[in-house]
């Protein structure tokens, strides 16, 4: 198989990992007939890792800190999303928090990583 720069990143292992619960939240969503809000979720969780993937591309870092953050302002969307879930009875707070927890994580090593390689 083939690899490319961002499979070794962990910020997109874990974006990855997170999108696996994501989509199955919106399979879940989709059962009880909220189709848009299901959509909505798969698409801003799906932006994070797509992101970086993208970025990871470029040519120059600072194109790459661009595209982290794109990939961290999805992480937002995604707790938004989450939080519209959760106040709508989709999940609980005990869900709720461990995905807040979770995004939180994985939003600082983004930041984290964007402002590694713009200090280069």
């Amino acid at each position: 198989m083939a690899r490319f720069r961002f499979m070794d990143l962990e910020i997109w292992k874990e974006a990855i990992e997170l999108n696996d619960q994501f989509f199955d939240l919106a399979d879940e969503l989709e059962k009880a007939k909220h189709f848009r809000v299901a959509e909505q979720l798969r698409a801003a969780s799906l932006s994070i890792s797509n992101n970086i993937a993208e970025g990871s591309g470029s040519f120059s870092d600072k194109d790459f800190a661009n595209f982290l953050n794109f990939a961290r302002r999805s992480v937002f969307e995604t707790v938004n999303i989450s939080f519209v879930a959760y106040r709508r009875k989709f999940i609980d707070e005990v869900q709720l928090n461990q995905k807040l927890t979770d995004l939180d994580i994985l939003s600082r090593k983004i930041t984290n990583l964007r402002k590694a390689i713009l200090k280069v």
